[in-house]
């Protein structure tokens, strides 16, 4: 099955089941999928906060994996799926490991460096293109987000409305 556009919601599914296992370690919900030659060759969700790490992105995390697999640095002619638009870090190291293609389902209003916060991969001074396409399977990359989020302020308010029950 090459990389190709007509794979690319086969290939964003297998994020957002990615996405999924890092909702379950309570994790903001991004995961990661690298193809090369229609061959998933790394695969990554974020877990900065159970890794302590800061890095620990979707997209890195899926990076260093493809990169072991691969056993080079360098990632060329393969293709990034993501659940989310990527930020800043995350484009900085797609166009580090030659990533020639990026496919993301849900803009990042906030932080997306593709399209919605900033255009970085529109600067001329990088040395790589790449290809990007958005918006693949994005209601369910969104809707993972948002019930995420909701989830999140609901226990906010039931932990303040509980503290504030107990004084």
């Amino acid at each position: 099955m090459p990389d190709s556009p007509k794979n690319d919601e086969y290939w964003m599914a297998r994020a957002l089941m990615l996405a999924g296992r890092a909702a379950l370690m309570d994790e903001v919900p991004v995961g990661a999928v690298i193809v090369h030659n229609g061959r998933e060759i790394g695969v990554g969700y974020n877990a900065p906060i159970t890794g302590c790490d800061p890095t620990a992105h979707a997209e890195i995390r899926a990076l260093r994996d493809a990169a072991a697999r691969a056993g080079n640095y360098r990632l060329t002619g393969a293709t990034l799926y993501v659940t989310l638009e990527p930020c800043t870090m995350c484009v900085g190291a797609i166009v580090h490991s030659r990533i020639s293609r990026l496919v993301y389902g849900a803009r990042e209003p906030k932080a997306g460096a593709i399209e919605s916060a900033r255009r970085t991969l529109d600067e001329p001074h990088l040395n790589w293109h790449v290809e990007t396409e958005g918006g693949v399977l994005e209601e369910g990359c969104s809707q993972i987000i948002s019930d995420f989020f909701s989830r999140r302020r609901a226990e906010i308010r039931q932990r303040r409305t509980q503290h504030s029950g107990k004084e």
